[in-house]
């Protein structure tokens, strides 16, 4: 008996399984009966002043917002550090961008006006304060050598102060806007 009940459990949470993977794939609007639409928004509107261990709003993992830091729910940096960050670098490709660590990474770029020289950036936010020590760039550099290909090419030691400073007076001016 108890050899066909985890078979029969097994089978059970074979089938949820898939059936989620389904539905989840569709692409398309779920069927949501009427009458539980209503029950659901019923329950919300029963709920909705209840106080629970976690406090009136329930417990959050992304933080409230915060007009001060501007470090809004939903993102684990500084709001307008990772805005004025995508803004300040928006003629780079970026590769990767990670909101909740704090790191933008771009693709090679190589500025029109110079040819055989391209640039490579990586950005991280460091806190959820405006503050100056919030970010730091990494930039680097190659050269095309006509040999070899590209090589890597030291980089002025100000290009990722101007900038980091870049960066931080953009999200001066947002978090100026917001007020």
């Amino acid at each position: 008996m108890t050899k066909s009940f985890f078979s029969a459990t097994r089978r059970f949470y074979g089938i949820f399984v898939l059936g989620t993977l389904l539905a989840a794939c569709s692409g398309g609007e779920v069927y949501v009966p009427e009458i539980v639409r209503g029950q659901a928004e019923q329950a919300a509107d029963r709920d909705s002043g209840r106080n629970t261990i976690f406090g009136k709003d329930g417990f959050s993992l992304g933080g409230t917002p915060d007009k001060g830091t501007g470090s809004g729910s939903g993102l684990g940096v500084n709001a307008f550090l990772w805005r004025a960050t995508l803004d300040t670098i928006s003629v780079w490709p970026v590769s990767s961008a990670d909101p909740f660590g704090g790191v933008i990474i771009t693709d090679w770029y190589q500025p029109p006006e110079v040819s055989g020289e391209r640039f490579k950036m990586n950005v991280y936010i460091l806190d959820r304060a405006l503050r100056a020590d919030g970010v730091r760039v990494a930039v680097f550099r190659q050269v095309r050598d006509t040999q070899l290909g590209w090589k890597d090419a030291p980089v002025q030691r100000e290009t990722s102060t101007r900038l980091e400073d870049a960066i931080l007076m953009r999200a001066r001016q947002f978090r100026n806007e917001s007020r």
